[in-house]
C-alpha cells in the first residue's frame, strides 16, 4: 500500500478541510460541529483510499509494462517478489474502488444532507469518478497517462487544486480566492514528489516510460525540482499569517535540495520521504497559523 504516502495526500486535504471546519460550516449544516466532524472524516477516509488505489495501481501497471524489474532503483514491490500474484492484486484494487465510492458518497450526503439537493453534489460526484479514474489509468489502461510524462499535469491538479480547494469546498460550500495560493504551493511540493521519484528511476524508465526527467535529462530535471521547491514553499510563506511558523520546515526543505543535488539513481531515494514529510509539516503548520482566520 506504500503507506509512506498517505501524509502528502492527506496533507492537502487536512489544509483546505481543517481551515474550512475553522471558517465556519456550510449552509445546510444548521451549524451542528457534529456534522462537519462526520464529513471531515469521510474527507480523510475518502483520501486515504484514493491514495492507496493509486499506489496499488501503480504497481500493477509498472509490473505489466515491465518496469518493475531487478534493476528498479527504487523499493521493490509484491508482485515482482512473488508475494501476491495478479488476480489477488486485482481484487485489492477493486476492493479499494469500493471503499472511495462508499466513504465519497457518504462525505457528500454528511455535507449536503442529500446526493440530489443541487448541483453541488452531483459535481462532487463527477469530480470523484475523475480521480478514481486518474488514480487507476496512471500506469494502468491501454495508453497510462503516467508513462506520457503527464502525470506531473495531473498530481498539480489533485494533490494541489482539488485537495485543497475541494476540501475546503465540501466543508463551506464555498470558495475563497486566497485559499488558491496554499492550493498551488501543495501542487508543486507534490509534483515536486513525483519529479524526484522520476530522477531516480530514470535508467529503468527508459524506453518503456516518457517521464519530464527522461525527456529534458537529469540536470535540467534537478533544476525543476529547484523551482518546484523553492516556488511551492514561497506560496505557503507569503501568505502565511503567522510568518515565523514557516522557519521551522524552511532548514528541511534545504536539505532536500542539497540531496536531490548531490545523489544520482537509488541513492535519491533517501529525498523522497524527507519531502513528503517536510511538505506534511508545511501544511499544518500552515493550518496552525490561519484556522480561524
Amino acid at each position: 500500500m506504500r503507506l509512506r504516502t498517505l501524509p502528502l495526500s492527506l496533507a492537502g486535504v487536512a489544509c483546505g478541510g481543517v481551515l474550512g471546519y475553522g471558517h465556519g460550516c456550510g449552509p445546510l449544516w444548521d451549524g451542528s460541529p457534529m456534522r462537519g466532524g462526520w464529513t471531515l472524516a469521510f474527507l480523510f477516509l475518502t483520501t486515504a483510499c484514493l491514495q492507496i488505489l493509486t499506489n496499488l495501481s501503480n504497481e500493477m501497471g509498472d509490473y505489466r509494462s515491465g518496469v518493475d524489474t531487478a534493476d528498479r532503483q527504487g523499493p521493490h514491490y509484491s508482485l515482482a517478489n512473488g508475494r501476491l500474484t495478479e488476480r489477488q492484486m486485482w481484487r485489492a484494487i477493486n476492493a479499494m474502488v469500493v471503499l472511495c465510492c462508499l466513504f465519497g458518497f457518504a462525505m457528500v450526503l454528511c455535507s449536503f444532507g442529500s446526493l440530489l439537493h443541487s448541483w453541488e453534489p452531483s459535481l462532487l460526484i463527477v469530480l470523484g469518478a475523475m480521480a478514481v479514474w486518474a488514480a487507476t489509468h496512471y500506469t494502468l489502461g491501454a495508453k497510462p497517462y503516467g508513462y506520457r510524462g503527464l502525470g506531473d499535469i495531473a498530481v498539480f491538479i489533485f494533490f494541489g487544486l482539488v485537495s485543497v480547494l475541494g476540501a475546503y469546498y465540501v466543508l463551506t460550500h464555498r470558495f475563497d480566492l486566497p485559499l488558491l495560493w496554499p492550493a498551488i504551493g501543495m501542487g508543486l511540493l507534490s509534483v515536486g514528489v513525483l519529479n524526484v521519484n522520476n530522477v531516480r528511476d530514470m535508467e529503468s524508465d527508459a524506453g518503456i516510460r516518457r517521464t519530464i526527467p527522461l525527456r529534458v535529462g537529469e540536470t535540467p530535471a534537478k533544476v525543476y525540482q529547484f523551482l518546484l521547491v523553492i516556488v511551492g514553499f514561497a506560496c505557503f510563506v507569503l501568505t502565511c499569517k503567522i510568518t515565523w511558523l514557516m522557519v521551522i520546515p524552511a532548514p528541511l526543505f534545504g536539505l532536500h535540495l542539497y540531496r536531490v543535488r548531490a545523489c544520482h539513481g537509488r541513492d535519491l531515494d533517501s529525498a523522497l520521504p524527507m519531502l513528503v514529510i517536510t511538505t506534511a509539516l508545511t501544511a499544518i503548520l500552515y493550518t496552525v497559523a490561519n484556522y480561524g482566520l
